[in-house]
């Protein structure tokens, strides 16, 4: 079995130190993330990968908090996630609060989601229906005052609009129940806002 260039060989590579965690997001957008992850109690991310931000999210929560990482992880060729042995690694360089890896898609985690979020990192499924699911089931979950990232959701130069980017303009940023703080690179920052007293 040709394995040179696969999963197998990534991890590999990564296990002895010639391969980082893989991620898509830039170095100032990480930045942004930790900064307003900082001292949150309760955080959600759809969208695990190799697990560099859920790890670096781990890395400055509250003390007593907790990060949850949602991502089916399929198994490959060989019947294994190397993508999660990654991840579960990478978290564990952060022996900080607690740490939770669930092995679902975003959907099927929220179906069964019962507590508030504090910080709610969206990065799965970026096609209209993916984000548009996501937004639709996760948002109630989030407290007024929390803080919602949206990855590959402002478009950037030299690379195609995703549906994602549409989504964003169309729907996210019309959506009352939000104000957006800031903008860097294609992360888009929320907040939740306080929800209207009845008259």
């Amino acid at each position: 079995m040709q394995i040179r260039h696969g999963a197998a060989a990534r991890w590999v590579r990564y296990r002895i130190g010639l391969t980082p965690a893989d991620t898509q997001t830039t170095e100032a957008e990480r930045e942004c993330l930790m900064r307003y992850a900082h001292d949150r109690r309760h955080i959600v991310e759809l969208g695990v990968m190799h697990g560099a931000t859920t790890a670096l999210l781990r890395s400055v929560m509250a003390s007593d908090g907790t990060v949850t990482g949602i991502d089916p992880h399929p198994p490959g060729r060989l019947g294994i996630s190397f993508e999660r042995l990654t991840a579960r690694r990478e978290i564990a360089r952060y022996p900080r609060g607690r740490a939770v890896l669930i092995r679902k898609s975003s959907s099927e985690a929220a179906a069964a989601w019962a507590s508030p979020v504090d910080f709610l990192f969206v990065d799965a499924d970026h096609s209209w229906a993916g984000i548009e699911r996501d937004w639709r089931e996760w948002v109630p979950h989030v407290a007024a005052g929390g803080i919602i990232a949206l990855h590959d959701s402002h478009p950037v130069p030299d690379r195609d609009d995703l549906d994602s980017v549409r989504f964003a303009e169309k729907v996210v940023l019309q959506d009352p129940r939000v104000q957006r703080l800031e903008v860097v690179d294609s992360l888009t920052i929320l907040e939740r806002c306080p929800r209207p007293t009845p008259p």
